[in-house]
């Protein structure tokens, strides 16, 4: 839970890393949040209900402004993501490849980007390169 709100508190943030966890703990609770009320919603409706959004469809409706409301901390915790393994935040626009990066592991040490999410001690210069010693 704290790794949702860590995100919700960099709402629109996307200069810095993420770390895998953070992300992945992130969409964990936005699909927990969200899943639940669109199973409700199929139960209580029929999956008709998905399609044909009739009035008494509030559930459709609270799931659909929620997963509204975390557009823009989903988006800026992949581009954080993003940073981690040293690519630029547009990287997660590229279907499979973006997928690819949300898995792999974020570098090791400081990049362009920032400190190392795992590891923050180490010092970055003026230029934004680590500093070697």
């Amino acid at each position: 839970m704290k790794w949702f709100i860590k995100c919700l508190r960099q709402y629109a943030d996307f200069n810095g890393r993420a770390r895998r966890k953070e992300y992945w703990m992130f969409f964990l609770f936005h699909m927990l949040l969200v899943y639940p009320l669109m199973g409700l919603n199929i139960y209580f409706n029929g999956i008709e209900g998905l399609v044909t959004k009739t009035s008494g469809n509030y559930l459709y409706l609270i799931s659909q402004l929620i997963s509204f409301a975390l557009l823009v901390p989903s988006i800026s915790v992949a581009w954080r993501r993003m940073h981690d393994v040293n690519k630029a935040g547009w990287y997660m626009f590229i279907p499979f490849y973006g997928w690819y990066l949300l898995f792999k592991n974020g570098d090791v040490g400081a990049n362009q980007y920032g400190l190392d999410p795992k590891n923050p001690t180490e010092e970055i210069d003026d230029l934004g390169k680590p500093e070697l010693s």
